[in-house]
């Protein structure tokens, strides 16, 4: 044994620090959700399906979309036995089962305790500080050694859920008696080491965005010597606030592992309103790069939480559709997000309820252009298209796609119809129109335009109606498939479009190059769907290139939609403000 061991000593002498770092490779960056109302709802024959509508066991379902952490909450006597101990060790069972990293968060309550509500468990109540001090540390110790006894160790440990003010009111409020809440902390610390020494304990605060309430808390556990590894948040933007709260969220985590030498951060809680996919997809994809950004890997990682939960508890801030499958919010957490497709908007979710979605243009001589909008519920996401007059009614709604490889594709979507002249289109590829038209269908049918042959490099695709009172005809997930491609680029499309610099904190230049004269107007979009601001008026430009100039001062950091309309068409290009 020693001779093995002194070989071992002088191959790392040998190796030298450099390729000694396999001993200090950071773990891999946890991505996961907060599920822990899974049993509940399964007992509640909730179901879960994936995007092709195949129903899927929820955590197996998860790992498919590259999760790789879950987070399960604890209550100590919980009503029905919900987050209970035995619950979250079943729950904790089938994670492990499937090689998720765990983190349990001990929320020291029989029920939620955040920033309102720290109520001791019932049978805690008449404890004295001692006794509280006690039953932190048996409570953990219990909990985890029972975890154990299964084989799981989880890799983090919460001490205390959104603990601003701290917990176990009102001998564990901060604003009464920091001391206290340093102590108990500690006790938590202490038992869950005494199990599993590698866990690391976390204590958790809310609005990840505020500096000043994380300095709060942890100054005062540095001051009274509490114990602990990771400094947890939470981060609930809106759509239109997420871009300033992220930002402000890494500056709040830079400064905390600056501040506080040793710790690292993770944002354990996030979500955003189930009913904007597109801006919470963009929010996770920025959260997550921002936290991989801190220095010295000490971001540890994203968790969403409860993302399954549908038509469930009053909660809207989940990534799940009400037919029971996912949002394209989920695809934030794949390792490689699907390319995007040559349509823009295909499933209608960059918005809500509108009659403007983004990327598609409606148009209609007969007046009726407000029989086009979008609406709940679509094939496999949020939002469907939709034709639909309370009087008899002509309307179409369409895009063109530009910048489309020669080749034979195929147009296909989902369809509902209830009657009427409804088609799904393609025309302006360089052949003559093809049609198909919608079936008379309650439910959804697949419906597609075949042999749509490409010879000039773009092709309007669309929906029209011509509907009696009350029809409706309606769309989603549209998809232009090629089969076959006879060139890259071998055509002048009728509009092409630079945006330079981008991303940028001043003016933008969008350069157009048309090959016809054409009204042209420019203007700025949020994520969901909001004009921002007009940034040209309608001009009427000649066939060849322009530059137009486009400043946006006092516009506030973030990503959005640049909108360019020419003629009857829309180009979208996506912008970021510094």
């Amino acid at each position: 044994m020693k001779n093995i061991l002194l070989l071992l000593t002088m191959l790392g002498l040998l190796l030298g620090p450099a390729n000694r770092a396999w001993a200090q490779v950071p773990a891999p960056f946890a991505k996961g959700a907060d599920v822990s109302w899974i049993t509940q709802m399964e007992q509640a024959n909730y179901r879960f399906y994936n995007r092709a509508g195949t129903e899927q066991e929820l955590f197996q379902l998860l790992r498919g979309y590259d999760m790789n952490s879950i987070r399960l909450r604890v209550w100590v006597n919980p009503a029905g036995g919900w987050n209970g101990k035995n619950d979250v060790v079943a729950k904790a069972i089938r994670a492990h089962n499937l090689g998720f990293r765990v983190l349990i968060d001990f929320h020291y309550s029989d029920e939620f305790a955040d920033p309102g509500r720290q109520n001791k468990p019932v049978a805690w109540s008449s404890y004295t500080f001692a006794q509280l001090k006690t039953a932190v540390y048996n409570h953990t110790f219990e909990v985890l050694d029972s975890l154990k006894d299964n084989n799981i160790v989880p890799e983090w440990v919460q001490v205390g859920n959104e603990t601003p003010d701290g917990m176990l009111w009102p001998e564990g409020r901060i604003s009464t008696n920091a001391q206290n809440f340093a102590e108990l902390v500690d006790q938590g610390y202490a038992a869950v080491k005494a199990v599993n020494p590698t866990s690391k304990v976390i204590v958790h605060v809310d609005n990840g965005f505020n500096n000043a309430r994380f300095r709060y808390v942890f100054d005062r556990l540095t001051q009274y010597g509490a114990r602990y590894d990771v400094i947890g948040l939470s981060l609930y933007p809106t759509a239109a606030n997420w871009p300033t709260l992220t930002a402000q969220c890494l500056a709040n985590m830079n400064d905390l592992v600056a501040r506080y030498p040793g710790k690292e951060v993770m944002v354990v809680e996030t979500g955003m309103p189930a009913n904007a996919p597109i801006p919470a997809q963009q929010m996770l994809l920025d959260l997550m790069a921002k936290v991989r950004s801190v220095p010295g890997n000490k971001g540890l990682g994203v968790l969403y939480w409860e993302p399954q939960a549908y038509n469930w508890m009053g909660y809207g801030l989940g990534m799940w559709s009400n037919n029971g499958r996912p949002t394209v919010a989920i695809n934030a957490f794949l390792d490689n997000p699907p390319a995007a497709g040559l349509v823009i908007n295909p499933s209608f979710e960059y918005t809500g309820p509108t009659q403007t979605p983004l990327g598609w243009s409606t148009v209609s001589t007969t007046g009726d252009a407000d029989a086009d909008f979008t609406q709940f519920y679509g094939y496999s996401t949020l939002y469907q298209l939709v034709h639909q007059k309370a009087a008899a009614y002509q309307v179409r709604t369409f895009q063109l796609l530009a910048n489309v490889p020669n080749g034979t594709y195929t147009l296909r979507a989902w369809a509902q119809s209830t009657g009427g002249q409804s088609q799904l289109y393609a025309t302006g590829f360089g052949g003559a129109e093809l049609a198909t038209t919608l079936p008379v269908a309650s439910n959804w049918v697949q419906v597609q335009v075949p042999g749509i042959t490409v010879t000039n490099g773009q092709c309007e695709i669309g929906l029209r109606s011509n509907g009696a009172a009350g029809e409706l005809a309606s769309i989603d997930d549209v998809e232009f498939i090629a089969s076959t491609v006879t060139a890259v680029k071998s055509f002048t499309p009728g509009i092409t479009v630079a945006v330079f610099p981008n991303p940028t904190a001043g003016t933008r230049t969008v350069t157009l190059t048309l090959d016809r004269e054409e009204t042209v107007a420019v203007a700025l979009f949020s994520l969901t769907g909001q004009r921002v601001r007009v940034l040209t008026t309608p001009q009427r430009l000649g066939r060849g290139t322009h530059a137009i100039a486009c400043a946006t001062p006092g516009l506030a950091a973030g990503t959005y939609f640049l909108k360019i309309s020419h003629g009857q068409h829309v180009e979208m290009r996506k912008v970021v403000q510094l």
